[in-house]
């Protein structure tokens, strides 16, 4: 079964410095019907304008993976971590027994594009932690990269849930698979261009839910950036 979550019903909400979208409810947007999907728990598509950003504020328990498509944007956390991540880089962080960060576009003159997506973890009480990692475009190029994992496999960023991330960016008609498991389930989320998923069509920021699927099949129509996770 694939349900596709269409980016244009997605809660909005545009307050000048930020202009954001939400895949599952988040802040003031509440719809019981997309409350999360298995442990992903929020999906936020974000454009902050130059020199704005999230000021210092606290999360907990929690897995935050944030990937910016375009743009630039500096981090700072109570780690000692400051860092600042360029467009195509992944960071993950994770919250645990409790951190405070803040996220601020650099640019004196330029947006940044970026998705911030959270797990649940798969126990409370994590010490926090923090990764920042570039995956090649090579590497993801028409094949399915794995970005996020338990295990770190593959150099991939460690997330404390069984989930793995992975990211491609397919040519046009080509296309790229990947088999679930077992009782496995699936989320796709179209990052750019057009894609069908198993013969459904979606377009760029849209996203669709899979279970009781074993093939999925993604094929671009057009150059295509996609975000596929595999959860329990």
């Amino acid at each position: 079964m694939i349900a596709i979550r269409d980016a244009a019903a997605r809660g909005h909400a545009d307050h000048g410095w930020l202009n954001t979208y939400h895949t599952f409810s988040f802040d003031s947007y509440r719809d019981p019907r997309h409350m999360g999907f298995r442990a992903l728990r929020v999906m936020n598509e974000d454009i902050v304008q130059p020199g704005q950003g999230f000021g210092e504020h606290p999360h907990r328990d929690m897995e935050i993976v944030t990937y910016v498509l375009e743009g630039a944007l500096a981090h700072k956390d109570s780690m000692g971590n400051g860092e600042v991540l360029q467009a195509g880089e992944f960071q993950r962080m994770t919250a645990g027994t409790g951190i405070t960060h803040s996220e601020f576009n650099p640019s004196d003159d330029q947006p940044v594009h970026l998705y911030q997506i959270w797990l649940f973890p798969s126990r409370k009480g994590i010490e926090p932690s923090y990764e920042q990692k570039r995956f090649a475009e090579e590497e993801r190029k028409n094949r399915l990269r794995l970005i996020a994992s338990p295990d770190a496999a593959e150099g991939s960023l460690l997330i404390h849930q069984d989930a793995r991330i992975y990211l491609s960016t397919i040519d046009d008609g080509k296309e790229t698979s990947h088999n679930l498991a077992d009782g496995r389930h699936a989320w796709l989320q179209v990052l750019r261009g057009a894609v069908s998923l198993n013969e459904h069509s979606l377009k760029t920021s849209d996203g669709a839910a899979v279970s009781d699927e074993r093939l999925l099949t993604i094929q671009a129509k057009g150059v295509a950036e996609v975000m596929l996770f595999d959860l329990a």
